[in-house]
């Protein structure tokens, strides 16, 4: 049972091994550096069960704009690495990164929620409650989160108690953490149970794999599914941007989606910002405390990327954010190289509108976002490829009625010439969007 001691006015949380309330977790080693292992065991046994097995796919995506498409994918295979930045600076997960430090979490758990059961009323209650959002009132906020905490709130409803232990001890870990820091006032506002659920099991464990891992198996999110951070990390990443005329923009927020330093909910409509004043050159990673080129870095790319990389039947370049979801996972050393060798399907799938980031672009700009992130192109010379885009993109797919113009006399020089259009639905906040069936059925046609 969890044990909360009060200490001058502290909460300290006793809980030599949370994940002991839960069968789930009872035999496995409590090494939490091999959690990754862990996973690729489970997903390993979970495979060779299938005598016959569906195509497999490795999707960069960021944690939105290929969230609406996952649970129809989950009809063609759940053989599917999701590869997701750890950069993002909005939302909830700026005031957990402010306060505690650490990668940004908020578009791992969006993905792993996605992926989580539904087949059960205690698999939905569980989705339900790590999907919640606090209110934007603060003080509203701060109560809500202080019955959640406690066990009081109506979000428990359905949970057995297995689940709602390991859930509430991780929970109050990380509330025990925001008390350990008292020269520093948490914000709850709009706060999400699942990313400080997230956030508190990765300072358990000192892992940010341990966590993901956690939280699939909390979420029973499907053994042969993997949600990856393209970087696995327990510090704080910033993504920078310079721009054509030489302008240098910090963080992913700001170049993306700019609050104006605010805590108000991220508004990620297509025409809800204003246009950069210059197009973006390249992205980059940059020092907690930089502010220039003189302060990037360039940290590993998580080697179970690589590893998926290299052995599945298809690999996808997601609709979103380009510059600030795709590309901070093709900018790492070692991607450009393993897809380049590949011979397999290598997809994208055109936004359907513009955006702040690509306001102006044609297709064949996609492809050469693409290209350069993956070549290095305007980075380190002594890094830097020189494949041509036909080598990392050899499939585009158009959804129908679409913003953005297809050129197909450049893509065509491109190397590109597989250009199929799929049909679309209308989303007000939104815009224009891949129907998902319609898409899921396109992806099969090109990988089985």
């Amino acid at each position: 049972m969890a044990e909360i001691c009060y200490f001058g006015g502290l909460v300290h949380y006793k809980a030599p091994s949370p994940l002991s309330h839960h069968s789930l977790f009872r035999s496995k080693p409590h090494h939490y550096n091999s959690f990754s292992l862990m996973a690729a065991s489970v997903s390993a046994e979970c495979c060779s069960s299938s005598t016959v097995e569906p195509p497999s796919l490795l999707v960069f995506s960021g944690g939105t704009g290929f969230n609406g498409v996952v649970e129809e994918l989950k009809k063609l295979t759940t053989r599917v690495a999701h590869v997701l930045p750890v950069s993002d600076d909005g939302g909830s997960t700026a005031e957990i990164v402010r306060v505690l430090g650490g990668p940004a979490v908020g578009d791992i758990r969006s993905r792993c929620l996605r992926l989580s059961d539904e087949s059960t009323s205690e698999a939905l209650a569980v989705r339900r409650l790590l999907g919640h959002r606090l209110p934007i009132d603060a003080h509203n906020a701060k109560k809500d989160w202080y019955d959640i905490v406690e066990g009081n709130h109506s979000l428990w409803d359905g949970v057995s108690r297995p689940y709602s232990e390991t859930i509430r001890a991780f929970l109050i870990y990380f509330q025990n953490e925001i008390l350990r820091r008292p020269n520093e006032r948490f914000c709850f506002s709009n706060g999400s149970i699942g990313n400080f659920f997230f956030a508190g099991a990765r300072i358990f464990f000192q892992s940010l794999d341990a966590a993901i891992f956690l939280f699939s198996r909390v979420s029973e999110i499907p053994c042969n599914s993997l949600v990856l951070p393209v970087i696995s990390t327990n510090d704080r990443l910033t993504l920078g941007c310079i721009l054509q005329d030489g302008t240098i923009i910090r963080g992913q927020n700001e170049i993306s989606h700019p609050t104006n330093g605010t805590m108000q909910t991220v508004d990620k409509r297509h025409c809800s910002t204003s246009a950069l004043p210059s197009k973006i050159k390249r992205v980059f990673y940059m020092s907690s405390e930089g502010n220039n080129l003189l302060h990037e870095v360039f940290p590993p790319v998580n080697p179970t990327v690589l590893e998926q990389l290299r052995s599945v039947d298809c690999i996808v370049y997601a609709m979103g954010s380009l510059f600030t979801s795709i590309c901070p996972s093709l900018v790492l050393l070692g991607v450009g190289e393993i897809i380049s060798s590949r011979s397999c399907r290598k997809v994208l799938l055109l936004n359907g509108t513009q955006d702040r980031e690509t306001r102006g672009f044609t297709a064949s700009c996609f492809v050469t976002a693409i290209a350069d992130a993956l070549n290095r192109t305007h980075g380190d010379p002594n890094i830097r490829l020189k494949n041509p885009p036909g080598r990392y993109i050899n499939t585009l797919l158009v959804p129908k009625d679409g913003e953005i113009a297809v050129d197909l006399k450049q893509l065509s020089e491109q190397g590109i010439n597989d250009v199929r259009v799929v049909e679309t639905v209308g989303d007000p906040k939104h815009g224009v969007l891949f129907n998902p069936s319609s898409l899921i059925n396109t992806l099969a046609g090109l990988v089985e």
